[in-house]
């Protein structure tokens, strides 16, 4: 088989170049201490996180999983008073590879829905790998969503209309949070938004080997950040689906998805296998391929005519689970 990768969107490649001697779409092991200390991070808490006072922000440390450290959440509620009851909560789980962030990375794209939807926002922190291997990041995020929902009435907010929401990693874990949620008949979210979510270790689609040292995140980053989670049991027989979603083998009885994912990366193919197996398993999904669209497209160029038909999109359907 031969590996042509499709073109990028002229916009987006336009955007490529601009960024290719800040960003390379590999990652090693021994790269990620210097990455986190990069700028990005720094420029990260600078970040006006009420939008121009339109929401009140607070950091608060709650309780992580069982004899386990605390977690830490940015909350971020609406100013104004509350018109129409309890509001929406938007639980968003923050991107990185499993191995980079906080819980301000990417929080803009869920602030910007909040805004519209008048929903109030839980940006969670977990550990990060390789340092905090499976399962303690999505037992993190999980006993975030077991907080949130506990004490929803507290944030003006309402545990029966939580949407959980992430990119990259973050989306990834999001449908492992679904999964886990479901079968601990935890907290049921809405709906999940995973947007080119990561959810495969075994790294090996036509996409992975298509997109290799294109764009953002390769194949190499991709083993880096899944041999940082899983370590030697990376790519092998007995990977949970709770680390790496596509190895769950029931996906039934799931809230509503909506996906989304670049045709020009590393992830195309495992998100479009994973919508058509939860309609495989009689559920409920959306699925948006963005042609020309490298990793995290949206995030990167933002004005460009298909990142702004995702955003569209991703709004919209928000708007339609909601009923807003």
């Amino acid at each position: 088989m031969t590996h042509v990768p499709p073109p990028f969107d002229p916009e987006l490649a336009a955007a490529l170049e601009l960024i290719k001697d800040v960003i390379s779409p590999g990652l090693t092991l021994d790269e990620i201490a210097e990455v986190r200390q990069g700028p990005g991070i720094q420029l990260l808490a600078e970040l006006d996180l009420t939008v121009g006072g339109a929401f009140e922000v607070e950091d608060r440390q709650v309780p992580g999983p069982q004899g386990e450290p605390d977690i830490s959440l940015l909350i971020c509620r609406p100013a104004a008073p509350e018109t129409a009851g309890p509001r929406p909560v938007i639980y968003h789980v923050h991107g990185g590879g499993m191995v980079l962030g906080n819980n301000r990375v990417g929080v803009d794209v869920p602030l910007a829905w909040a805004q519209v939807l008048d929903a109030v926002v839980v940006s969670v922190e977990y550990r990060l790998a390789p340092e905090h291997p499976h399962p303690a990041p999505v037992e993190d995020v999980y006993a975030g969503l077991l907080w949130t929902a506990d004490h929803a009435a507290e944030l003006g907010a309402d545990p029966e209309r939580i949407v959980i929401a992430g990119a990259s990693a973050g989306g990834g874990l999001c449908a492992a949070l679904a999964l886990l949620t479901r079968d601990r008949k935890g907290p049921q979210p809405i709906g999940q938004v995973l947007m080119c979510p990561m959810l495969d270790d075994r790294n090996d689609t036509p996409s992975t080997h298509q997109m290799a040292g294109l764009g953002v995140w390769d194949r190499t980053a991709n083993e880096t950040g899944w041999s940082a989670l899983l370590g030697s049991r990376r790519g092998g027989p007995d990977v949970p689906a709770y680390a790496a979603p596509a190895r769950a083998e029931d996906l039934t009885g799931l809230p509503p998805a909506f996906l989304d994912v670049g045709s020009a990366e590393t992830f195309r193919d495992e998100v479009v296998d994973y919508a058509s197996r939860i309609w495989q398993a009689g559920g409920v999904a959306e699925l948006h391929v963005w042609p020309g669209g490298f990793h995290g497209f949206d995030g990167f160029a933002p004005q460009a005519a298909v990142s702004q038909a995702a955003r569209g999109a991703q709004t919209a359907w928000l708007r339609r689970l909601l009923g807003v």
